[in-house]
């Protein structure tokens, strides 16, 4: 079980800004923790997220050294992915692509149209430095704005992405909508069609919708889970009150029960959860 930590979306939509000395000494100690990848930061505009405009300086102070984690940064734009590239420590680049038109326009100000132009010239900047991009479809379990949804509108992205040459996808549940009915048959779908893609959960969950939620994506076939520890954050573009994120003691929790490996030193694991409660998340 592929367990990617996700703090960047925990930060983004607080309203006090964490000091970049402390982001810096979270980072590193969940680089400790032994996560298959951190989505550390990401490169957009200080207008749009104010909380994450010290991410070059957060990045410079990271110790890399001692870790098998590899760091994801998110960007919005051409730019944005022009900037993070600049930093050879960043192996993977994430832009959010909606199925949604509505909510493509609200988090990146483009079209559909536009963002998949934007994605196909990233993958190709990426593929030249020997980086990946990882595409997240926002809104992929349906959205609040009456936009087209369904199975066969998610599969349709997919094919597009394929056909460009990306190789993970993570179904994101921007808002909390997903149930065991929703995921179900989205993974069971997409994972035998698209074969050379790895796909990923973005699950957004409430402290009692988590497990069936996690259940139904691995018992489809998923093995890429996204989670932040205390279940924080959410996206601040999508919906005045966040749904938070999928809680990383969660995924832990049903990997350990159901006999997984996870890769996890379980005593970083405590000391970064202390950290996030006592100094970062406080």
């Amino acid at each position: 079980m592929k367990l990617i930590e996700c703090p960047r979306d925990a930060m983004q939509g607080l309203t006090h800004f964490i000091p970049t000395a402390t982001k810096t000494a979270y980072l590193n100690t969940l680089l400790g923790v032994g996560f298959d990848t951190l989505d550390f930061g990401s490169f957009v505009s200080p207008k749009a997220i104010p909380q994450l405009q010290d991410t070059a300086e957060v990045l410079a102070g990271l110790d890399l050294s001692q870790t098998r984690t590899k760091l994801l940064a998110i960007v919005a734009n051409l730019r944005g992915a022009e900037t993070a590239l600049q930093h050879p420590e960043i192996q993977y680049l994430g832009f959010p692509l909606s199925v949604s038109e509505t909510f493509q326009r609200r988090n990146t100000n483009k079209t559909i149209a536009e963002a998949l132009a934007d994605v196909a010239s990233m993958h190709e900047l990426c593929g030249k430095q020997s980086r990946t991009l990882v595409v997240y479809l926002s809104m992929g379990f349906g959205n609040p704005y009456g936009d087209p949804w369904s199975p066969e509108v998610v599969a349709d992205f997919t094919r597009q992405l394929a056909n460009l040459g990306i190789r993970i996808v993570a179904l994101s549940d921007t808002i909390g909508a997903s149930t065991a009915a929703t995921i179900t048959p989205l993974f069971a779908e997409l994972i035998p069609a698209f074969p050379a893609i790895e796909f990923g959960a973005h699950l957004h969950s409430t402290p009692d919708s988590w497990r069936e939620k996690v259940e139904a994506a691995y018992q489809a076939g998923c093995r890429r889970f996204d989670g932040a520890i205390g279940g924080i954050g959410g996206c601040p573009m999508a919906a005045d009150v966040l749904t938070g994120n999928m809680a990383t003691e969660n995924l832990l929790a049903f990997a350990l029960e159901n006999g997984l490996e996870t890769g996890l030193d379980l005593d970083a694991f405590a000391q970064a959860q202390r950290m996030a409660r006592e100094q970062v998340f406080h």
